[in-house]
């Protein structure tokens, strides 16, 4: 192992880093709301919006994000819109994303019992008393390991952004092994990076699974 090399050639992967968490924070902001917003129209069974936001769903889960990557920069220009590679990045994670949110979020709602609902309606809870204080919590609360597992899921896909030319720490490591040839030194380090941005959200997913089923006890 050449740890001179890596020692030299850090920096690129510092500057890199900033650039997959820049476009995998705001991915992962974006697909959380549109998740939010599919998970309620599918639950609520709104007649036209239901089947729509089922139909975006099944479209974002079954297409590469790769693709989806390749029309966003490539088709999109051909009918005059254009965006930056950085912007397509995010919108493209969010896309992927957003679906893949709902759909554990659509678990946490549905598993909170129907018969809660009626019991806060007894009680004289208004609709935003019971959305705040009973529903939202236990649907967080399942619906938690499954959102901290798509987040890392859309970190780990990010990597696929420099198939559009984008400076993440994927595409520095490909750099580096076409200059240099120290393949195993470039893949070392691309692997540690990964780990610094991961290991965090890892712990921090842990903590707050292990805070919201001690509150639901």
């Amino acid at each position: 192992m050449n740890w001179s090399f890596m020692a030299q050639n850090a920096h690129f992967f510092v500057n890199a880093a900033y650039v997959t968490v820049f476009i995998s924070f705001f991915g992962v902001v974006f697909a959380i709301l549109i998740g939010v917003v599919c998970a309620a129209l599918e639950v609520s069974h709104v007649p036209i919006l239901s089947p729509v936001t089922r139909g975006y769903i099944e479209l974002s889960r079954n297409t590469p994000l790769l693709v989806q990557l390749y029309f966003l920069y490539f088709g999109l220009p051909k009918l005059g819109i254009s965006w930056s590679a950085q912007t397509c990045a995010v919108v493209g994670l969010a896309f992927l994303g957003g679906s893949y949110m709902a759909e554990a979020m659509r678990g946490g709602l549905e598993a909170v019992p129907r018969i809660q609902r009626e019991s806060a309606r007894v009680l004289g809870f208004s609709p935003r008393q019971t959305l705040t204080h009973i529903i939202l919590p236990q649907a967080l609360s399942s619906a938690i390991p499954g959102v901290v597992a798509n987040v890392i899921f859309l970190v780990k896909e990010s990597s696929v952004v420099s198939a559009i030319a984008l400076a993440d720490v994927m595409y520095v490591t490909k750099d580096l092994m076409g200059i240099s040839y120290d393949t195993y030194e470039s893949l070392a380090l691309l692997i540690i990076t990964y780990l610094i941005i991961l290991l965090p959200i890892s712990v921090i997913g842990t903590v707050l699974e292990r805070r919201f089923d001690y509150a639901r006890r």
